[in-house]
């Protein structure tokens, strides 16, 4: 039987694959691709949704499992991410630890490449 996790490592990187690496242009596109295959593969939580609050004592086990499920989309999804941007923008990028603000940052950082490059199209 396959790990489970070295199957979903495999998909991850299959899927990445059919994305073009984002280089700086065309932010909607790869967002539109990134976004898509995120949800073909079901890791589009951390995307949608808000971290969740801490864990207590007090979880109940439906938030707990809500927790690693975000968790697990946030991670698998920052990865998706740093594997479809080009080295020279993935330098350019601080640290962000949520898969949501990193695709805003980005959003925000190149987005006016998009805007100046319509007009051409």
């Amino acid at each position: 039987m396959v790990n489970s996790n070295f199957a979903s490592a495999i998909s991850l990187h299959s899927h990445a694959s059919y994305v073009a690496v984002f280089n700086g242009l065309s932010f909607s596109e790869w967002c539109e691709q990134v976004e898509f295959h995120l949800g073909v593969l079901d890791l589009d939580l951390a995307l949608l949704k808000d971290k969740p609050t801490a864990i207590t004592d007090s979880s109940s086990e439906e938030d707990k499992l809500y927790h690693k499920a975000w968790e697990q989309s946030n991670r698998l999804s920052l990865k998706f991410l740093r594997m479809t941007i080009a080295n020279k923008i993935k330098t350019t990028i601080p640290q962000i630890e949520s898969a949501k603000e990193y695709l805003k940052f980005v959003e925000e950082r190149f987005r006016s490449a998009d805007k100046s490059l319509a007009v051409y199209e």
